[in-house]
C-alpha cells in the first residue's frame, strides 16, 4: 500500500503543538500501589540450607515473582533468585538510566547477564529480582485472543490475572516528543486504524501501558511480592541452582523431586547447599520445585538435572535421569531488523517505546526509542520484528557451572518462509524511519529512496539480523511440560515461564508472563482446595 501523504491530513503545526505536554491527574497513570511491604529477603544461603517449604520458586523474575507472591497466599514458599534486589539501583529503577544496565555487564555480578547465541547475535537475560522487567523498555500489552484461544487458557481467569498485575504496577504512560513522532511515522506509514492507549494486541498503531510510572520510577515483578503474605515467603537472592534433587524407587516414571542444590552466585561450584519441599503424610498432596529461570535458565537446570536427550549427557560425567528430548528443543528468538535514524550520536535522554505498530496480521512488530550507547551517547533506533518466526533452533549445556550461560543456536531467517516476511517488514520499516513526521523532527529533508529490490531486502535481512530480546521455548507446552505445566515423567516439578511458549505472546511477552505467574498459582491454589 502507498505510504498515506500525512501532509494532508495532520500539518506540522500540529506536529510541533503535540511536543507541548499538559500534565493529566497523576492519578489517572499511576497505577494503585499495593499495600504492604516486601517480604523477607536474604543472602545469607545458611539461612535457608536445609530448610523445608511447600513449594520453591527457582527464578524471582517476571513470572516467578506473582507466582511466589501467589502462593503464600496459603503456603510455605521459598523463592531463590541469582541475582540481587533491583531496589537502590538507579539503572534499574529510573527511567533516565533506561538501557544503561544493558552497556554495562560482567560475567557473575551485574543485573544483565550477556550471552552470544551461535549464530553470533549479542542478547542478554535479567539477572536480578524481577527478572527482564528490571531491564526491559517496560511497554506493557497482552497476548491477541487468538493467543489465548490457541493455548486454551481460561479466559475469565485470564483476564483477572491481567487486571491483579495491572493494578498494581502498570501506569499510562505520558508520551515524550520522539514518541509522538514515531506514533505520527507509524501512522504515515499506514499503520492504521489508530487505537489509542489500549492494552489489547490489536491491528495498528496503538500507546501501550508501561511499568514505568509518571515519576519515572520502574515497577518491576518484584514489587508484587507485596502482595505475598510475609508470614509464608522467604526471598534468597544472589543463590544460583544447581541442580535439582530427586527420590523415588529408581523406576523413571516414577521420579519424584525432593529439592534443590544451589551455590552462591559469587562462590564456588564445590560449596554446594540444599533446601526441600515439605513432605506430608499425604503425599499426593505436596508441593513443587516450579522453574520460573526463564527460557535459557530453565532448560539448562534440567539438563542439569539429568533431564533431557539421552545423547546430550555423553560429553558430561552427570547421571541421566529422564529421556525427555524435548528439553532444549524448539528455542525460538523473533528475527529483527533496525535502522538508525539519526546520523551521528547524540547526548538525548533515554527514551523506551511507548507506541507500538502492530501490521501485516499482527505479523510485523515496529518500534522506537532512543538508546545508549555508551555513558554519554545515544541513538535513535526504528526497529522491527517478525511475530511468528518458523526457524528453530537448540539449547545445549556448555559447562556444569549454572552461572555459566548455555549454548543456543536460533538460526535466524533459515526458513524462507522467514526470509520472505523479513524482506516485507524492511519495506515497512523504511517507510516509517524514512517519514516526513520523522525527518521533520530531526531537521533533515525527507528521504524517499526506499530500498524496492527484494533479493537486496533478503540481502539486507541476513546482514542485518538482530534480537529484539523476545526468545522463548526449550520447556514448550506438548513437549517438556503438560497443559497444567508440569513435566512429563517427573512428580512435583513444574515449569512457569517463557520457556514454554511456542510463540512469544503480543507485541512482547512481558504482560503475559506477569499474569502467567499469577495465573497458575491462582490454578495451583484451586487444585489444592480439591485434594
Amino acid at each position: 500500500m502507498e505510504a498515506i501523504k500525512f501532509q494532508n491530513t495532520v500539518h506540522h503545526d500540529r506536529i510541533l503543538i503535540a511536543f507541548i505536554f499538559l500534565f493529566v491527574d497523576l492519578s489517572l497513570c499511576s497505577p494503585s500501589q499495593t499495600q504492604g511491604e516486601l517480604p523477607y529477603m536474604t543472602s545469607d544461603v545458611k539461612e535457608v540450607a536445609g530448610k523445608s517449604f511447600d513449594y520453591i520458586v527457582v527464578g524471582g523474575g517476571t513470572a516467578g515473582c506473582p507466582l511466589a507472591a501467589t502462593l503464600s497466599e496459603k503456603f510455605s514458599v521459598l523463592l531463590i533468585e541469582r541475582g540481587g534486589s533491583p531496589y537502590g539501583n538507579p539503572w534499574v529503577m529510573e527511567k533516565r538510566y533506561y538501557g544503561f544496565s544493558l552497556i554495562q555487564t560482567d560475567e557473575f555480578s551485574s543485573v544483565a547477564q550477556d550471552f552470544k547465541s551461535a549464530d553470533g547475535v549479542r542478547n542478554c537475560r535479567g539477572r536480578v529480582l524481577g527478572g527482564s522487567s528490571a531491564i526491559n523498555g517496560g511497554f506493557y500489552s497482552r497476548a491477541s485472543e487468538d493467543f489465548i484461544d490457541k493455548v486454551g487458557w481460561d479466559k475469565e481467569l485470564v483476564k483477572d490475572a491481567y487486571t491483579w498485575v495491572e493494578s498494581k504496577i502498570v501506569s499510562i504512560p505520558e508520551l515524550t516528543p520522539w514518541q509522538t513522532v514515531v506514533e505520527f511515522g507509524l501512522l504515515e506509514a499506514g499503520i492504521l486504524p489508530y487505537n489509542g492507549y489500549s492494552l489489547e494486541h490489536i491491528e495498528g498503531t496503538k500507546i501501550g501501558g508501561s511499568i514505568f510510572d509518571v515519576w519515572g520510577i520502574r515497577h518491576t515483578s518484584a514489587d508484587l511480592l507485596k502482595a505475598a503474605n510475609p508470614k509464608n515467603i522467604v526471598v534468597v537472592l544472589n543463590a544460583t541452582v544447581k541442580n535439582i534433587i530427586f527420590g523415588g524407587n529408581g523406576n523413571a516414571s516414577e521420579t519424584t523431586v525432593k529439592g534443590i542444590r544451589f551455590i552462591k552466585s559469587d562462590g564456588t561450584t564445590d560449596q554446594t547447599y540444599e533446601a526441600y519441599l515439605n513432605q506430608p503424610k499425604n503425599c499426593t498432596s505436596n508441593g513443587d520445585v516450579i522453574l520460573s529461570a526463564g527460557a535459557l535458565g530453565s532448560p539448562q537446570i534440567l539438563l542439569s538435572s539429568g533431564i533431557g536427550h539421552r545423547e546430550h549427557f555423553k560429553k558430561f560425567s552427570m547421571p541421566h535421569v529422564l529421556n525427555l528430548k524435548g528439553v532444549g528443543k524448539k528455542m525460538k528468538d523473533n528475527p529483527s531488523i533496525a535502522v538508525l535514524v539519526d546520523t551521528n550520536p547524540q547526548n538525548r535522554l533515554p527514551d523506551p517505546p511507548q507506541v507500538s505498530g502492530i501490521a501485516n496480521d499482527l505479523k510485523f512488530i515496529i518500534e522506537g526509542g532512543i538508546i545508549p550507547t555508551g555513558f554519554n551517547a545515544t541513538r535513535m533506533p526504528i526497529a522491527a520484528k517478525i511475530a511468528f518466526p518458523v526457524s528453530e533452533g537448540e539449547l545445549k549445556l556448555s559447562s556444569t557451572d549454572p552461572r555459566q550461560n548455555p549454548s543456543v543456536k536460533f538460526n535466524y531467517l533459515a526458513d524462507e518462509n522467514d526470509l520472505d516476511d523479513c524482506a516485507n517488514m524492511v519495506h515497512l520499516l523504511e517507510r516509517v524511519a524514512k517519514s516526513e513526521s520523522i525527518a521533520f523532527y530531526l531537521g533533515v529533508k525527507p528521504q524517499n529512496n526506499l530500498m524496492t529490490s527484494t533479493d537486496g531486502q533478503r540481502k539486507f535481512c541476513k546482514a542485518n539480523v538482530r534480537t529484539y530480546y523476545h526468545y522463548h521455548g526449550g520447556c514448550t507446552v506438548g513437549s517438556v511440560v503438560d497443559n497444567d505445566y508440569k513435566v512429563y515423567g517427573v512428580k512435583a516439578l513444574r515449569v512457569v515461564d517463557g520457556s514454554t511458549f511456542l510463540e512469544s505472546p503480543g507485541t512482547n511477552p512481558m504482560a503475559t508472563l506477569l499474569m502467567l505467574g499469577r495465573y497458575q498459582g491462582v490454578k495451583i491454589l484451586r487444585e489444592r482446595e480439591h485434594v
